[in-house]
Order: structure tokens, then C-alpha cells, then sequence
């Protein structure tokens, strides 16, 4: 669904990227500072209860992974590296997200958290892994030859939904927009685990020979 906003955003950012470009900055660079800045947020401030603020540095640092993109295909340094280097680091970002909330929830203040506060640790923990199996699904099934994208809940529809409702959640002081969002999150994540199993055995039951 999001990915229709990617061509806008990506023409907003262009501008500080040809500024990088010009100091000499790489793309892979890039790419290693947002992973940076996005798991140093989400593990310093999300633990702290400071969702707000861990939610604007973290978007801040987001926005490198459109970046880093735009300034490999303006110079003609795509390369398989670069690209296997930005989807592996995507996910260090993604699991530190979900990661600080499960530090929030498990060691966190737990006189200032509403409601049970370990089953949103474990709602929060199962958004972390189900969140990397349906990458994984797509990666793997991307190496044996077929494809597995799509589901209800691909990673920018995950990461923008978690961000956003969190964000709110601390700045009008609503842990319940938090919670409803793992919730969702949870489930939408599993179905779309399922979803790309039945995309791959799909392929498989029409050739066959994909199968060998």
C-alpha cells in the first residue's frame, strides 16, 4: 500500500542526498548510519517510555534508506553488494524497533504501563520474529527461483504503523494506541507468513520443475 508514496518521498530527499554526493559521501555509508540511528533510538528511547521522541529520531534516520537508493543509482554504483548490505541492515533497524519495545515492556516502569504488561512484551516479541520471517519467506523463496512478495502486511506497511501509532502513544499519552497496534500487527504479520507460503506453493504446483 505505502509503496505508492516511495517515488514522492524519494524526490523530496533526493536534495540532501546530491548534498552527501557532493561531500563525498557513499551510499553504503548512508545506509550504515541510518541502521545507526535507527536501532540507537529505538534502544535508547523506546525503553525509557520516551516514545515520542524515539519516534522522530528514528524517522529522521528512516528516511537514509530512500537515500541511500536514489545516490547508488545516481553515481552507477548499484551493485549486488549494496543491495544485499541495505535489505540485511533493514531488518537490524525493524528488529531494534519492535526489540526496544520488548526491553519497555519487560524492564521498563511498570508502575507507568497500563494493562499486562508481559503479554505486550510477548505481542511485541512475536511482531519482531513473524516480522523477519516474512522477509525471510521472500528471500528465500527469491533464491530457489520464485517470488513471495506481497501479503497484508509488507515491511513498510509494519514499520509506518508502528511508528506512527507509537509516536502517538506518547504524545497524548495513550498506551492503548500502542497496544491495538501490536495487536494488529501480530496477526496481520502471521497472515502474511501464510500468505507467502501459498504464493510459493502456488508457483511450485504450476511448474513443477521449480520443485526439483
Amino acid at each position: 500500500m505505502l509503496e505508492r508514496f516511495r517515488g514522492f518521498w524519494t524526490k523530496i530527499m533526493s536534495y540532501p542526498a546530491d548534498g552527501l554526493l557532493r561531500l563525498g559521501v557513499t551510499p553504503d555509508q548512508v545506509t550504515l548510519v541510518g541502521t545507526l540511528g535507527v536501532s540507537a533510538g529505538a534502544l535508547w528511547f523506546y525503553p525509557r517510555g520516551e516514545f515520542f521522541v524515539g519516534t522522530l529520531v528514528i524517522t529522521l534516520f528512516v528516511f537514509s534508506d530512500l537515500m541511500d537508493g536514489y545516490m547508488a543509482r545516481k553515481t552507477g554504483k548499484s551493485s549486488k553488494w549494496g543491495a544485499f548490505l541495505d535489505s540485511t541492515l533493514d531488518r537490524v533497524g525493524d528488529a531494534a524497533v519492535f526489540g526496544g519495545l520488548v526491553v519497555y515492556y519487560g524492564i521498563g516502569d511498570r508502575e507507568t504501563q497500563l494493562g499486562d504488561a508481559d503479554l505486550y512484551l510477548w505481542l511485541s516479541l512475536a511482531c519482531l520474529v513473524l516480522g523477519n520471517l516474512t522477509s525471510y519467506a521472500r528471500a528465500r523463496a527469491e533464491s530457489l527461483g520464485m517470488t513471495a512478495k506481497g501479503g497484508i502486511a509488507e515491511r513498510s506497511d509494519r514499520l509506518v504503523a508502528i511508528l506512527v501509532m507509537t509516536g502517538l502513544s506518547g504524545l497524548f499519552d495513550l498506551p492503548v494506541l500502542r497496544e491495538i497496534t501490536l495487536w494488529a500487527l501480530a496477526l496481520a504479520s502471521l497472515i502474511t507468513v501464510f500468505q507467502r507460503m501459498a504464493i510459493v506453493r502456488k508457483q511450485t504446483l504450476a511448474n513443477p520443475g521449480l520443485d526439483s
